[in-house]
């Protein structure tokens, strides 16, 4: 008899929960949907050293507006470092597009996301996006899924984050 992993065994658990739940999550990417507690922040890059916290707002399908939030963002990076910043990039509504797998800016996603930069998709737009096209959207695989965009936001504001919506 084959030794299964206990996290194995809860992931699967889980997963058969948030089906049962009626909760529909993208299996790829890391999602905040289970464990999200607005009074304590959680990110999928450590920066213990931050001295300055810094979300971005993306609400809006324009290519244009998201090459600006990801040059401004690299901006950030490169003028204080990128291990005294944390950037979390906050998509909602039509920005939700921004982090779809085929996305125009789909590789400059990621680049960052290398170099620290969180990008947060809001599952409450996803479940729309899936009742208009029959399917939950496909994501970039460094998105992350947070409950509600605005939320998370308010969320990282109200723990000393500066606010930015380009």
């Amino acid at each position: 008899m084959r030794k299964i992993s206990v996290k194995i065994i809860l992931a699967a658990a889980g997963a058969l929960l948030l089906g049962l739940a009626g909760l529909d999550v993208a299996s790829a990417n890391t999602s905040m949907l289970g464990d999200f507690h607005y009074n304590k922040p959680a990110f999928v890059h450590d920066h213990p050293f931050a001295r300055k916290k810094l979300v971005i707002q993306v609400s809006q399908a324009s290519k244009a507006r998201w090459n600006l939030v990801l040059n401004n963002t690299q901006n950030i990076l490169n003028y204080f470092g990128q291990e005294e910043v944390q950037v979390v990039v906050v998509t909602f509504g039509p920005g939700v597009k921004m982090l779809l797998s085929r996305s125009p800016v789909a590789q400059r996603i990621q680049a960052m996301n290398a170099e620290g930069v969180e990008f947060d998709a809001c599952h409450n737009t996803m479940l729309s996006m899936k009742k208009q096209f029959g399917h939950m959207p496909k994501l970039v695989p460094a998105a992350v899924i947070v409950p509600g965009g605005i939320v998370r936001i308010m969320q990282l504001e109200s723990h000393g984050f500066d606010y930015v919506k380009p």
